[in-house]
């Protein structure tokens, strides 16, 4: 695929708009208003006062997250443009490192005001559609959003003008997010526990990150990117505590047997 002039900017009236912008702005829209509407639905967990720490929580992590990660993809660039051009380690962020961060700003969060139900169902579909349509705008950008993947001869590679034929991981990854989000929207009107599905949504999307970054050409420590080594641990907090639980339940039902 080719013949495409990126980026690809989006007409309105007499103005160009850079296209992350308007998929950006879009994702959160869009993202925001399906969670509105799936509260409206089935409601909510936790009350107002514990909802908003909770989401200014995930927002200060993921705000953080985003960066630190950005800054880790790789270290000696980082170092380079510290000195040089501090600008442009404000501009980038990764979303594994926004999902990274707010898992963490709101796992410490809940400790500290004691809370014990899971928070994140109602984010879970939101999430995953919001980024999808937020990977449109990042195939749109072009070689200059660094999410484009390796050299390839499938016919379906695009050339993003640095005359290479490249995987379009961006579009692979909009098209799993899609997925992801129709199958997280059906699940919920399935009886399910709560906290099943931003679980399901974290350990399918970091676990396609785990694979799909193979396709990109990143900094490697030990045979994974820094993104990868995010959502490799990630998973493994994940696969840890689901045996705690197992583990837990068992005991409490031995332990319940007259």
């Amino acid at each position: 695929m080719s013949a495409i002039a990126f980026p690809v900017y989006i007409p309105l009236g007499p103005w160009l708009l850079h296209p992350h912008a308007v998929f950006e702005t879009l994702a959160y829209f869009v993202g925001f208003r399906l969670y509105l509407l799936l509260r409206r639905r089935g409601g909510d967990a936790v009350s107002d006062q514990t909802r908003w720490s909770v989401i200014a929580a995930a927002i200060a992590g993921a705000a953080l997250g985003s960066k630190l990660l950005f800054w880790l993809e790789d270290p000696a660039q980082t170092w380079q443009h510290l000195w040089t051009d501090p600008v442009f380690l404000l501009s980038g962020k990764t979303i594994v490192g926004g999902l990274v961060g707010g898992l963490i700003g709101v796992e410490l969060t809940k400790l500290a005001l004691g809370v014990r139900e899971s928070t994140g169902d109602l984010f879970a579909a939101p999430l995953a559609l919001g980024a999808a349509i937020g990977r449109i705008g990042c195939f749109l950008t072009g070689l200059s959003d660094q999410t484009y993947g390796v050299a390839t001869a499938l016919p379906w590679g695009v050339d993003f003008g640095d005359g290479v034929t490249r995987h379009p991981t961006q579009l692979y990854e909009a098209l799993f997010l899609g997925v992801l989000a129709v199958a997280l929207l059906w699940l919920a009107r399935k009886p399910h526990t709560n906290g099943d599905l931003f679980k399901l949504f974290m350990i399918g999307y970091l676990g396609f990150r785990l694979a799909i970054d193979f396709l990109k050409p990143e900094v490697r420590f030990g045979g994974l990117s820094s993104i990868q080594w995010a959502a490799a641990a990630v998973l493994v907090y994940y696969a840890s505590r689901a045996r705690t639980v197992t583990l837990w339940r068992r005991s409490s039902q031995a332990g319940s047997r007259p």
